[in-house]
């Protein structure tokens, strides 16, 4: 019985030149991987995702997607050590090409892949809080200086506004705060216009991934790690549709379209064509895949 499976083959193809890539940048010492992350099982992870991903014709992205980007958008995966199975990054098509995006989740993933970076998290302020900061005329940095919240302030139609500190080992903190009606009119320039059901109903979770994803980008911009890691972050610095909220819908299509005119990463494709089956004595010899 014949059993030609040029998928199992472009696969195999695929994960071995991410493999390949990823294990050469870190020997050659131009990016580090964190002890629990297995990038071998993330690649796998990711491709079983891909293999259920459709584009916007329900075709299968590994099929209507080129092998270039497929192979450079699991590398932006693994450079920035974010794992699909937790939802932090996703894969969507755009004009024949593979792209990565991050949720809110992947932005703080990313984000503490930089150097010096513990951790980062955001808090609410409602009415009734007590709340304070001051700024750093020297290097123009905010400083929370108080924050003292009672149980009974917790109330999603009285929320004053959200902060975002990332916190660093051997640095002041970076900190992003903004009041109601800035993250209210972030929300406004989204596709929802503001009126998403988790805008309404979940209002305090929202403007946390606002803030947070605010002071993520603009902690990368004033950071000094890598080029390659850097570049990477910026590539996939869109969220999906859910967590999208400093750009309006063509704002975003034309930003992803200009970044899949780029070839992010050299790397030779070959085209894998499955081999001719031979007709022996009237029947057909199995194909047997390579292993992996």
């Amino acid at each position: 019985m014949e059993n030609n499976n040029p998928v199992s083959v472009q696969e195999k193809n695929i994960i071995d030149k991410v493999l390949s890539r990823i294990e050469a940048l870190v020997g050659a010492g131009d990016i580090t991987m964190s002890p629990n992350y297995n990038y071998s099982n993330v690649i796998n992870s990711a491709y079983l995702i891909l293999s259920e991903t459709l584009d916007k014709e329900k075709k299968p992205v590994l099929q209507s997607c080129s092998q270039t980007s497929i192979i450079n958008t699991l590398l932006d995966m693994i450079i920035q050590g974010l794992r699909p199975a937790k939802k932090q990054c996703c894969f969507i098509e755009f004009d024949g090409k593979l792209q990565l995006t991050k949720t809110y989740l992947g932005n703080i993933a990313a984000t503490k892949r930089l150097k010096g970076v513990k951790n980062v998290f955001a808090n609410v302020i409602y009415e009734g809080d007590e709340f304070s900061y001051e700024l750093n005329l020297e290097t123009g940095l905010k400083k929370i200086t108080k924050h003292e919240q009672k149980f009974e302030n917790i109330d999603t139609n009285k929320i004053k506004g959200a902060y975002a500190v990332v916190v660093r080992e051997d640095n002041l903190n970076f900190v992003e705060v903004m009041n109601i009606n800035q993250i209210k009119n972030l929300w406004n320039q989204g596709e929802a216009e503001g009126q998403r059901g988790s805008h309404k109903n979940f209002t305090d979770e929202t403007a946390q991934k606002t803030v947070i994803n605010r002071a993520c980008k603009n902690f990368v911009r004033i950071s000094d790690d890598s080029d390659l890691l850097i570049e990477s972050i910026n590539r996939t610095n869109e969220y999906i549709q859910e967590d999208i909220i400093e750009s309006t819908q063509d704002e975003v299509k034309e930003e992803i379209k200009s970044l899949s005119n780029q070839e992010i990463i050299d790397i030779p494709i070959e085209e894998v064509k499955p081999e001719p089956v031979n007709n022996r004595a009237g029947k057909h010899e199995e194909m047997v895949d390579e292993p992996f």
